[in-house]
């Protein structure tokens, strides 16, 4: 379903079940993976990614060459950025074109969930099963299952794949949630199979 309202520029690849909502666009080449939601007033990128079974809630900005994979979480108000250096005019003060700058972008990877109004410092790399934060400011890569918020954005902890926060218990971190036991391996978490 592809609201009337909604722009699409020529040359975007749709995976199935592809939904996209009131007043967005989405601009040519980019690329649209399998069973997405896209909300209201959202704007993709030339060239961007999305991967399958994505959520990305109203009024999101994701510009181009951002990366989304798999099952990822966009948040309401999100905006991943793409330009480190940002100049309306170059130092002549003539106005800065398309070939002034390089884009840089930000890759989501697989399942990670970025909450309401965070921004995406470009050039970043959001960790698998990562989760952001409401509100925060990312300008640095983020661990897989990290948990982060705050301007800028610390880590203040770990996830485990329901994104359900793990408390640390001795060398084991444990879910209060479902029962389960992690153990910290190689910068990972890695669930307990014992």
């Amino acid at each position: 379903m592809i609201d009337p309202t909604a722009k699409i520029e020529i040359d975007v690849k749709f995976g199935k079940n592809v939904n996209i909502w009131r007043n967005s666009h989405v601009r040519s080449k980019a690329i649209i993976g399998d069973n997405v939601t896209i909300g209201e007033n959202v704007y993709i990128g030339t060239y961007v990614v999305i991967g399958d079974n994505c959520k990305i809630q109203n009024g999101a900005q994701i510009y181009e060459p951002a990366i989304i994979e798999n099952g990822v979480f966009i948040g309401p108000g999100v905006c991943l950025t793409n330009d480190k250096f940002p100049r309306a005019v170059n130092e002549n003060e003539t106005i800065k074109t398309a070939n002034d700058w390089s884009a840089a972008g930000v890759v989501v990877q697989r399942g990670a969930s970025i909450g309401a109004g965070v921004i995406c410092i470009a050039p970043i790399k959001i960790g698998e099963w990562a989760m952001i934060g409401a509100g925060s400011v990312v300008t640095s890569n983020v661990s897989d299952f990290g948990l982060y918020v705050g301007n800028p954005a610390r880590q203040i902890g770990w996830v485990n794949k329901e994104g359900y926060k793990l408390n640390k218990i001795g060398d084991k971190f444990y879910c209060k949630e479902n029962g389960s036991t992690y153990q910290l391996i190689d910068s990972k978490i890695i669930k307990d199979n014992s």
